[in-house]
């Protein structure tokens, strides 16, 4: 039986290469909502982030989810994403 390989996605905020389960998802949908997708599934651009409000700090001062995203993310938006992790801990 062969060994299944584990899918690796890069975090925004700290850069590191972890296995996608262990990250969340950050998705832009075609209605223009930004959403935390914890199956990966969801319809839209998404780029990855780490199950910490530090990594997301780090991501907004590098804009790593404007460049994941390819558009600008207002900052109330990071606010909300802010809260919906700290209610995920």
């Amino acid at each position: 039986m062969a060994i299944r390989k584990i899918p690796q996605r890069k975090c925004a905020g700290c850069e590191q290469m972890k296995d996608k389960k262990q990250l969340i998802r950050v998705v832009h949908t075609p209605q223009d909502e930004f959403l935390l997708d914890l199956t990966g599934k969801k319809s839209g651009r998404g780029v990855y982030i780490c199950k910490s409000a530090e990594c997301l700090e780090a991501a907004r001062k590098k804009r790593g989810l404007e460049h994941g995203l390819k558009c600008s993310v207002p900052a109330e938006i990071y606010q909300k994403l802010l809260e919906q992790l700290e209610e995920r801990e």
